[in-house]
């Protein structure tokens, strides 16, 4: 059995960043093939929105970093605070201004969530070695 110190979490949250890249790529070529551009536009969005939202969480983890928190400029404090207003904006245009399907934008926006199950799932097996 290996210990919390054999796992690399540096080397986990790249992978789970890959994963959310490949992802979002396989998703978008199976939605425009399956359902159209519509669909694979939604989709593409909904991962934009998911890797936006992975890149700003990571940011702020390792901001805490093992050094201890570092004092946050006020321009981030700002940015923290407003992303997901910025997101909500986002989703409000992408469903009044375009033609691209609510519900792709929905399941693209989980590419994240299955990122990081697939990420589970490489830990685990890695842990049983």
């Amino acid at each position: 059995m290996t210990t919390p110190d054999d796992l690399d979490y540096d080397r986990a949250a790249a992978r789970v960043g890959r994963l959310v890249v490949g992802l979002a790529v396989v998703g978008t070529v199976l939605a425009v093939a399956l359902k159209g551009l519509g669909w694979g536009g939604g989709f593409f969005l909904g991962s934009l929105i998911s890797g936006l939202n992975y890149r700003w969480l990571r940011r702020m983890v390792d901001s805490l970093g093992p050094e201890g928190p570092r004092r946050p400029r006020r321009r981030g404090s700002v940015f923290l605070a407003l992303r997901y207003l910025l997101l909500g904006v986002a989703a409000y245009v992408i469903v009044r201004f375009t033609s691209v399907s609510l519900p792709a934008v929905f399941v693209g926006v989980f590419v994240l969530t299955a990122a990081i199950m697939i990420e589970a799932v490489i830990e685990i097996v890695y842990a049983r070695k």
